[in-house]
């Protein structure tokens, strides 16, 4: 998917119905206020609320890892 895609227009998170950014590479698209994720696959949206993941988990950042304790 591209960030010129008229499709992001129309598109809007499945669980809070807002709109979505889409990230950096252009694989997923982003919900800033839920924190969520939803994949991108072969430039098709997987927008079913349970395709989605918590932003954190889908990208960790940092020496962590994805198993570290929340705070």
């Amino acid at each position: 998917m591209k960030p010129d895609d008229p499709l992001l227009k129309i598109l809007a998170c499945p669980l809070d119905k807002g709109p979505l950014v889409l990230d950096e590479d252009g694989g997923a698209l982003v919900n800033p206020r839920l924190r969520r994720r939803y994949p991108v696959v072969d430039g098709i949206p997987q927008l079913l609320p349970s395709s989605g993941v918590p932003a954190d988990e889908a990208r960790p950042t940092g020496g962590s890892g994805p198993d570290r304790e929340p705070a």
